[in-house]
């Protein structure tokens, strides 16, 4: 039978993926590993686990076709507090899964979502070979588990593919949120606050609706040529001001300019506008998902 692991099952990223393996690929058995008790959604075959604890790996069932690797944790500012619990959660994590693998002598492609915070900022298109920059604890760990599923494929032949996302937004969840960039301007226009937005805004990103990263993610996972590389995934591009417009019209609410504070500027990546065409070579995607659309239908 087809078999498909997600390990960090009650993530954002993950619920969503879930969400559509369950719609569209009803053909894979899905097992559902994560630290919690249950899986948030009541979602079957799912095991509670501590990736961190290397015995809880024999868990795992490692005889898949693709094992998705969703545990990590975010940050900006507060992985140089907390960096043994980054390194922890984002890079021990990985290694222990990785541990397991060679264990049980898989041959499943591990997928593995990386970030934007890995590149040097510019006002150009960044491809997968663009100067490299790391600002944050996050950003190192993310790179540092880019660089150890190349190596361990190298050495003993582990299968994996990287993708690095920019901006995601939206949820085919309810309350499953990123809390991320978007969120974060609608939440607080929502309640009739105005937006707040460091700097003059100028600085732009790659959006990608949920829906279309999702089905990224598992079209390139399942694909047999997209393997053992990293490959960007684009979407569209938008300054956060145009973002804060969009939303600031659609809620009749004003954008604050603020000043960045020192250590928010040391740290803010510069423009991130992704060059996807290394994965459209391979798997061609139309992106359905509109940021004014959903704007539009937030109310």
């Amino acid at each position: 039978m087809k078999k498909i692991a997600i390990l960090g099952a009650n993530s954002y990223i993950a619920r969503n993926v879930i969400r559509v393996l369950r719609k569209n690929y009803s053909e894979y058995l899905l097992k559902l590993y994560d630290y919690a008790e249950k899986q948030i959604d009541g979602e079957e075959n799912y095991t509670s686990i501590n990736i961190l604890n290397p015995d809880t790996l024999k868990k795992v069932d490692f005889d898949c076709d693709v094992i998705f690797m969703f545990i990590g944790k975010t940050g900006s500012v507060d992985g140089f507090d907390g960096f043994n619990t980054f390194i922890d959660i984002n890079e021990k994590a990985l290694l222990n899964l990785i541990s397991g693998y060679r264990t049980a002598h898989s041959s499943a492609k591990i997928i593995f979502p990386s970030t934007r915070l890995v590149y040097r900022g510019n006002d150009i298109t960044l491809k997968e070979d663009a100067e490299k920059e790391f600002k944050t604890i996050y950003a190192m760990n993310k790179y540092a588990c880019e660089k150890y599923l190349e190596q361990y494929h190298k050495v003993f032949g582990l299968q994996y593919c990287i993708f690095r996302i920019c901006v995601p937004y939206g949820t085919l969840i309810r309350g499953a949120s990123s809390y991320g960039t978007a969120e974060f301007m609608v939440s607080k226009a929502a309640k009739g606050k105005n937006i707040s937005i460091y700097g003059d805004g100028s600085v732009r990103r790659s959006l990608i609706y949920m829906e279309d990263l999702c089905n990224v993610l598992i079209k390139g996972g399942l694909s047999s040529q997209c393997c053992n590389d990293v490959y960007n995934i684009g979407g569209e591009n938008y300054s956060l001001n145009e973002m804060a417009e969009l939303v600031a019209l659609k809620y009749n609410v004003g954008i604050d300019y603020i000043a960045y504070p020192e250590v928010a500027k040391k740290i803010e990546s510069g423009s991130t506008v992704f060059d996807d065409n290394k994965l459209n070579q391979i798997i061609p995607m139309n992106y359905n998902g509109r940021f004014l659309n959903w704007i539009n239908d937030k109310i």
